[in-house]
C-alpha cells in the first residue's frame, strides 16, 4: 500500500522507459527535460524523412539518457518501426507521451492547399495518435504503464470562433480516444489520461496566433488571457510528470483542462482566433 509521503513526493522515474513523441521543441522538449531530470530514460522523436535524428539529438547536449527515433505519424509502417526500435533497445516502454502533432499553421509544411492540409491534420493528430496508442497498449505488460495524450483546450475542452475545424476535430478525437481506451482498460495495468493545454508559449502557438499580431496586439492579447500570461511548456511537463506517478492512478480516464481557466471562459479568445 502506498502511503501519503510516497504519493505526494516528486515521483522518481529511475528505471522507467518513456517515449515522448515530438520532443524536439515546445511541450515535448519540456517533457523530455522533466522526465530525464527525475531519472527516466527518454526516447523522443523527430519527423522521419524531414529531420535528422543525429542533429536532433545534438540539440539535447548535456542531457543524459536521451535518444531520438525517426517517426512519421501519418504512416503505419513508421509507427511500427519506432515502437519496435525502442522495445528492441530497451526491452519495454513504460510511459508513452503522445505529444507530436501539427497545428493550424504548421500543417502548411505538409501540404499547400487547405483541403489536403485538413486531411493531413486528421491523419497525423488523430489517426496517427490512435495507431501509436494501440501499438503501445498491445505491447507485453510492463509494471504501471502510462499513456498520456496531449490534446488541446480547443476541441478537447471547449470551442472557439475561428478555430480551424480540422484542428479542433483532431484534438477532440484525441480526447474521445482517451476516454474510450480508458474505459476498455479500466481493469488493466495501465493508466490513460489526456492533457488539454491552453495558450502555451511554444513555436506552434507562435506560428498559429502570435505571428499574426503586432507587438501592441500581443500585449493586449496577453492581458486578456487568464492570469495575464501564456502557459509555459514546463508547467505542462510538470503535469505529465505527476501523471507518470502513482498518485495519478485515481485520474484514470481523465481529460484534464490545463488551460489556466480558458476552458471555462473561452470567450476571452473570441476576438483573437484559435488558441
Amino acid at each position: 500500500m502506498l502511503n501519503a509521503p510516497e504519493l505526494l513526493a516528486p515521483y522518481d522515474l529511475a528505471e522507467r522507459i518513456a517515449l515522448v513523441t515530438g520532443g524536439t521543441s515546445g511541450i515535448g522538449r519540456a517533457c523530455v527535460e522533466r522526465l530525464t531530470a527525475y531519472g527516466a530514460t527518454v526516447i523522443t522523436t523527430c519527423v522521419e524523412g524531414v529531420e535528422d535524428p543525429d542533429k536532433a539529438l545534438g540539440n539535447f547536449d548535456g542531457l543524459q539518457r536521451v535518444t531520438v527515433q525517426p517517426l512519421d505519424l501519418s504512416k503505419s509502417a513508421s509507427i511500427h518501426r519506432c515502437i519496435e526500435a525502442v522495445v528492441t533497445s530497451h526491452g519495454r516502454i513504460d510511459i508513452l507521451v503522445n505529444n507530436a502533432a501539427v497545428g493550424s499553421a504548421t500543417v502548411a509544411k505538409w501540404a499547400s492547399d487547405s483541403e489536403t492540409q485538413d486531411s493531413r491534420m486528421l491523419e497525423i493528430n488523430a489517426d496517427g495518435t490512435l495507431k501509436i496508442s494501440q501499438k503501445f497498449l498491445a505491447l507485453p505488460d510492463a509494471p504501471d504503464k502510462k499513456l498520456i495524450n496531449i490534446s488541446s483546450v480547443g476541441g478537447g475542452i471547449a470551442t472557439f470562433p475561428g478555430f480551424r475545424l480540422s484542428d479542433g476535430m483532431s484534438k477532440s478525437a484525441v480526447a474521445f480516444m482517451t476516454q474510450q481506451l480508458a474505459a476498455e482498460a479500466v481493469h488493466l495495468n495501465v493508466d490513460i489520461f489526456a492533457i488539454c493545454p491552453g495558450a502555451t508559449n511554444t513555436p506552434m502557438f507562435q506560428a498559429s496566433t502570435l505571428s499574426k499580431m503586432s507587438p501592441d496586439e500581443q500585449n493586449d492579447f496577453f492581458q486578456h488571457l487568464p492570469k495575464g500570461r501564456l502557459i509555459e511548456p514546463e508547467e505542462i511537463a510538470g503535469i505529465v510528470h505527476f501523471l507518470a506517478g502513482p498518485a495519478a492512478r485515481v485520474l484514470h480516464g481523465a481529460v484534464i483542462d490545463a488551460s489556466m481557466g480558458l476552458g471555462v471562459r473561452p470567450g476571452l479568445m473570441s476576438e483573437y482566433g484559435s488558441p
